[in-house]
């Protein structure tokens, strides 16, 4: 009877559905009629879950054993929810979540399709066209950075940019928001930093050019040390080689001396004058121009620049109410044509030099205690060295052109360092008498028999003395065995190793002489290296009985190229300079000037040969031919 009262239930249940199904077909915003929902006795609820398939219908029937039904009915009421009454709106009823409820005696079926829970997925949010093109600078349509120059700043309007364009803009324009024109100016740039700002990181690339910048630092530094180490390698390759070549003349000699000594057994070596060969040109100097120099005179000494061709000669100001003072005047060899005026010192210039180098460096010592280095190809003075005293003299080193030299009026010789611009390197303090330095020249090393060491000839007006420099600037003197008192001028022909003094007329003497003495050197003792450095005379020149001026005489080698050796003084008392043959003593010329002779000086510009002397006004050139 069960069974029959459930299949009777089943049949009854399922001729209702298609009619509840289409009851509760209404639209979600439709009210249902007042009596549309029955009112519902106590039921029976079965609640879905995951297990009944979608189309699942659960019916519950009414046993005979009511302690069963009773019990599940508590139940159920327990734990349904209350239903609408019927003046409720019912809950909106998706088509896709259709529950149909059946009534029927004591059935309650409830039909629901359970669909199947979707897998949610993660949103990925697409960005429309406005926002790509807010992701860019409006001035040069590039991608923000969060690093960088190009990293994403603000003005107070609000609109974004980056660092650089906005910047930029700024500079150029007339100080207003590429957007929204309004004013702006570049304090009012703000940086920002955003966390959810979709922003291009370049912290790699930053990174990146960090590392390549530190790289072409590194390449650069190398590259300089490299050149420096080529400079040094080449100067120390034409160090080696100059020091090969003195090796080879040093050994050239021994030979010779061997050779000589094996040919003169048991003979001593001694310090006789030696003979200079004579010249036997026909050819003389002759006048080739005359320079006015100065109107009011007090010229005083000149010198010339071989790479230049270039003679330069002291003088005072021509305009002094404009440019007080004294400098030097150019003078072209080659076209034989004065040039400008240079403004070197304050007070008179006492001493001119220039040395081996092809920059043109003047060298200039004057009274007002200066040391001064002059570039003729700017006519400016470059570097300037207080001396402290009157400075009466000045040279340079022949063996290294880093470094010259300086008289003083104390008798004291000044060594400067070209590379040290502040003051001297070393003094070199007179031994005996405190006399003005009125002349110095300096030796180079060479392959020499009588004088192979290189050094400065100081000459004072007291007497003379070599500094022979052993290593550095380290000096070693040795006094020359001069006649005490009256020496005016000391020369040197650096290639014969002779040297002029020039006296004044005295007691003993009442005329003006010029004494050439030739350099030697002999060993202080058999077993040490040290030698002693002396002169011996060689040929004595007289001249007239007048002598007031410190003047500056000339030993220079003969332009015939014979290897004979000219002596040129000046005579005050017949105002002319005399040319004497070293060789045989002989007067060779006498060259007339207006005024007395203060300074001489050979020279060969274009395989010519010149001689050039000074007067207080003029300057008297003469050609050899």
């Amino acid at each position: 009877a069960r069974r029959q009262q459930r299949i009777g239930g089943s049949q009854r249940a399922v001729s209702a559905r298609a009619a509840l199904a289409h009851y509760f077909q209404i639209s979600r915003t439709q009210e249902p009629a007042a009596g549309s929902v029955p009112h519902l006795g106590p039921t029976t609820v079965v609640r879905d879950n995951q297990e009944h398939s979608p189309d699942e219908v659960v019916e519950v029937s009414n046993s005979d054993s009511s302690s069963s039904a009773e019990e599940e009915e508590e139940e159920v009421e327990a734990d349904a929810p209350p239903l609408p009454s019927a003046q409720e709106t019912p809950p909106a009823v998706s088509s896709g979540d259709l529950g149909i409820f059946t009534y029927h005696a004591s059935t309650v079926i409830y039909y629901q399709r359970v669909t199947p829970p979707k897998k949610l997925e993660p949103s990925v949010p697409v960005a429309p066209l406005e926002e790509e093109e807010g992701d860019t600078c409006a001035i040069c349509f590039e991608q923000w950075t969060n690093a960088g120059d190009h990293r994403l700043s603000a003005l107070r309007c609000g609109h974004l940019f980056g660092y650089t364009c906005i910047d930029r803009w700024l500079r150029g324009q007339a100080g207003k928001c590429p957007q929204c024109n309004k004013k702006a100016k570049r304090s009012d740039i703000v940086i920002l930093y955003a966390r959810t700002l979709k922003a291009l990181d370049t912290s790699e690339q930053e990174r990146m050019r960090s590392s390549l910048e530190k790289e072409q630092m590194l390449r650069r530094q190398a590259e300089l040390e490299s050149a420096q180490s080529r400079l040094q390698l080449q100067v120390l390759t034409d160090e080696c080689s100059k020091l090969r070549k003195q090796v080879q003349e040093l050994k050239a000699l021994v030979a010779q001396h061997n050779a000589s000594a094996s040919q003169h057994p048991g003979g001593s070596r001694t310090c006789l004058p030696s003979s200079l060969p004579s010249s036997q040109s026909q050819r003389k100097y002759h006048l080739e121009k005359v320079f006015l120099v100065s109107q009011t005179g007090n010229c005083r000494v000149m010198a010339y620049c071989d790479s230049l061709s270039c003679l330069v000669v002291s003088q005072p100001s021509p305009q002094s109410t404009l440019i007080p003072g004294c400098g030097v005047k150019m003078m072209s060899v080659a076209n034989l044509k004065s040039s400008q005026y240079i403004p070197i010192h304050s007070k008179q210039i006492r001493g001119l030099a220039f040395g081996t180098r092809a920059d043109g460096l003047l060298l200039s010592a004057a009274l007002d205690s200066t040391l001064k280095l002059t570039s003729l190809a700017t006519n400016t003075v470059v570097q300037t060295y207080n001396a402290g005293r009157p400075v009466w003299s000045c040279c340079w080193c022949l063996d290294d052109t880093n470094y010259v030299y300086a008289g003083l009026v104390n008798g004291s010789i000044m060594i400067y360092d070209l590379r040290d611009t502040n003051s001297h390197v070393q003094e070199l303090v007179p031994q005996k008498s405190r006399c003005p330095m009125v002349s110095l020249s300096y030796l180079p090393r060479m392959a020499s028999a009588s004088l192979p060491y290189g050094g400065i000839l100081a000459g004072s007006l007291e007497g003379a003395c070599f500094w022979e420099q052993k290593d550095g600037i380290s000096y070693r003197p040795h006094h020359l065995p001069l006649e005490p008192g009256g020496c005016i001028d000391i020369q040197t022909e650096i290639h014969t190793r002779h040297c002029l003094a020039t006296y004044r007329p005295g007691k003993n003497n009442p005329c003006v002489r010029c004494v050439m003495m030739e350099l030697t050197c002999n060993p202080l003792t058999e077993a040490s290296g040290d030698v002693v450095c002396s002169s011996n005379p060689v040929q004595t020149f007289t001249a007239g009985p007048t002598c007031k001026l410190l003047t500056k005489n000339a030993i220079f080698q003969s332009p015939e190229e014979d290897g004979s050796v000219f002596v040129c003084a000046g005579d005050e008392a017949s105002n002319s300079a005399l040319l004497w043959d070293a060789g045989s003593g002989s007067l060779l010329q006498k060259l007339s000037a207006d005024l007395p002779v203060l300074d001489i000086c050979p020279l060969e510009v274009n395989q010519t040969h010149l001689l050039a002397t000074l007067t207080e006004k003029m300057v008297n050139i003469y050609k050899w031919q």
